[in-house]
């Protein structure tokens, strides 16, 4: 008799699903330590929820400390794809830190974020913006005109309660961190977020 795969085993279960993105994220940093280029994936090969538009961000950290983080808000192309480049950017093209070299690679961790879609925020005042958003949970996205700037929800762990985490959010965005404006648009989304 055939012994029947477990839950997790399956290409379809999400800790599969998990697996194979890391991997494309390491593989894809390795292809470009070695050819210049991310890694060209055939989205048709891999598990339907990969094959699907998602948006995500890869981050790179050395001895705890980040070392790249690059990714989308909007889901752009197939989320195996949107790894694969973003892995790359976060290595190669983060323009806070030089280009990864070989010798680094190591001891580089890969953490990989899915985001759900972004669902704007209504609120009249600050006040009231600190009272929907939910630390340890949300990421954040705050624009006004031209500026922009995103949190991942793991930036909480930094910056555990919600005064300090919009006002160095507003400081990401190029704002004066106790700016204020009723044309300041802030949208939240959740991660499915997973590390080597």
């Amino acid at each position: 008799m055939v012994p029947m795969p477990s839950a997790d085993s399956r290409p379809d279960s999400p800790a599969s699903q998990r697996t194979r993105l890391l991997a494309i994220a390491r593989d894809s940093i390795a292809h470009g330590l070695e050819q210049g280029e991310p890694l060209a994936l055939d989205p048709e090969q891999e598990a339907p929820a990969l094959r699907a538009p998602r948006a995500s961000f890869v981050t790179l950290e050395q001895d705890g400390q980040l070392r790249g983080c690059i990714g989308h808000l909007e889901a752009l192309t197939a989320l195996a794809c949107d790894v694969a480049e973003n892995a790359y950017a976060a290595a190669f093209r983060d323009p806070r830190f030089p280009p990864l070299s070989a010798e680094e690679w190591d001891r580089t961790r890969i953490s990989v974020s899915v985001l759900t879609p972004p669902q704007p925020l209504t609120f009249a005042s600050e006040a009231e913006l600190l009272d929907l958003i939910q630390p340890g949970i949300d990421g954040l996205i705050l624009s006004e005109g031209s500026h922009r700037g995103t949190f991942l929800p793991s930036v909480w762990s930094q910056l555990p309660s919600p005064e300090a985490f919009l006002r160095h959010l507003k400081q990401k965005a190029g704002l004066a961190p106790a700016y204020w404006s009723d044309r300041i648009q802030v949208a939240r989304y959740h991660t499915d977020s997973f590390s080597e």
